[in-house]
């Protein structure tokens, strides 16, 4: 009996211990620079050093930081969610701004993000930063240039956040080009009828538009006219919220 209730017991904590991985999410820890965290062991010590400096004179100047974080692997985890709760978990940023700037890689399933603190939502919306990642990381990335992939973003971004001009490609998406045409064409087409309203008006309704849609003299002398109408270091506290963009490699 005792050895049939041992058992059952075992059996439970087996089980328990299996579901605990679901649950627990293996968010690395920063290390000791803070600023760069190579968990994946891909950056030489002169990109490593030269963003450590740069973060020292961006912080002292506006609080803002810029971390960099490579990982093995995401485990499983969704890269936005693990960027999230790590951006929070480093405190990236002056916690009163939230202006701080995540740049994450994970090397197994060779994706990219870039987490936005509230902050620097202003002048790093999504689009801008996407634009950044196609243009002057993920070019590198695709090449296996971990270096200068991640030091060229590194200095775009800390532009950016410095007031400085950068030059950034448009890149327009093919659905959001449609729609500006619709948009534009629709817009024509109103400015068209309501110039032709106004004519009509002038000439007493006399003119005919589109078969007289607009107006004009018919049979028995009635007059009628239409219209339209239209309607070492260490996080300052941020926490993230603002945003951010995702990009495969």
């Amino acid at each position: 009996m005792k050895k049939k209730r041992f058992l059952k017991i075992l059996l439970i904590l087996t089980f328990l211990i299996f579901l605990l991985p679901i649950n627990c999410k293996a968010i690395v820890e920063p290390t000791r620079e803070f600023y760069v965290n190579d968990y994946a062991n891909i950056l030489s010590d002169s990109t490593e050093q030269y963003i450590i400096e740069k973060n020292k004179v961006l912080e002292s100047i506006s609080g803002a930081q810029i971390v960099v974080v490579t990982i093995p692997s995401l485990e499983g985890d969704s890269l936005e969610e693990y960027a999230t709760e790590l951006f929070r978990k480093f405190g990236i940023g002056d916690k009163d701004k939230d202006n701080g700037l995540l740049l994450l890689l994970a090397l197994e399933e060779r994706e990219f993000r870039v987490e936005v603190g509230y902050g620097l939502e202003e002048i790093l919306p999504d689009g801008k930063t996407g634009r950044i990642q196609d243009q002057y990381i993920i070019p590198y990335l695709k090449e296996d240039n971990w270096d200068e992939g991640i030091k060229s973003g590194f200095d775009a971004f800390l532009k950016v956040i410095n007031g400085e001009d950068i030059v950034i490609e448009e890149q327009v998406d093919e659905q959001e080009d449609f729609n500006k045409k619709i948009e534009d064409f629709i817009t024509a087409l109103l400015i068209m009828a309501f110039i032709m309203c106004i004519i009509s008006s002038i000439f007493g309704g006399r003119i005919k538009f589109f078969g007289g849609f607009f107006g004009g003299g018919s049979s028995g002398g009635s007059h009628s006219s239409g219209g339209f109408s239209s309607g070492g270091f260490h996080g300052g506290g941020g926490s993230s919220g603002g945003g951010g963009s995702s990009r495969r490699f």
